[in-house]
């Protein structure tokens, strides 16, 4: 297996399953409604927030590897769309899994090659650290979003 088909693969286990951690965010989010998804735990970011955090950088990098210049700035990151309804969240939610599987399927058609390039900027490192990283910041969201749902599904 290609470095990018391993990655593309562990990308798409944060987001459907099949990962060492067997934590995914489609079955971490079947079942939360949108009234948990918009509440808030403590100083926390909500759920719908995370959610949208995610898979804000996956839409940002989706379209480098789309031939688009890079736009995407950290102010915008957790600017999650207003969710006040069930019909909203589930947007929200199939929304972020077409993207994770597009962008997936995106970093399948990459070379191997590619990955020791520059992305974007020299200042941003590769693309290997880059494609990575999101992974990473995916499971690191997702525990939180874990921990939420456990706080907000504990009886009264």
């Amino acid at each position: 297996m290609s470095i990018t088909a391993q990655i593309a693969k562990q990308l798409r286990d944060v987001h459907f399953g099949g990962n060492w951690t067997a934590v995914n965010l489609k079955d971490t989010l079947n079942g939360v409604t949108w009234q948990q998804a918009v509440s808030k735990v403590h100083n926390f970011n909500t759920i719908a927030v995370l959610v949208y955090h995610i898979n804000y950088y996956i839409t940002e990098v989706l379209k480098v590897l789309q031939g688009e210049p890079l736009k995407a700035s950290d102010k915008f990151a957790f600017s999650a769309p207003e969710i006040s309804s069930e019909a909203d969240w589930q947007k929200l939610v199939n929304r972020i899994m077409a993207e994770a599987e597009m962008f997936a399927a995106a970093i399948e058609k990459l070379d191997d090659n590619k990955l020791s390039d520059n992305f974007a900027d020299p200042q941003y490192g590769n693309y290997y650290r880059n494609l990575t990283g999101i992974i990473e910041h995916a499971h690191y969201h997702l525990g939180q979003i874990v921990l939420i749902k456990k706080i907000l599904n504990q009886p009264a």
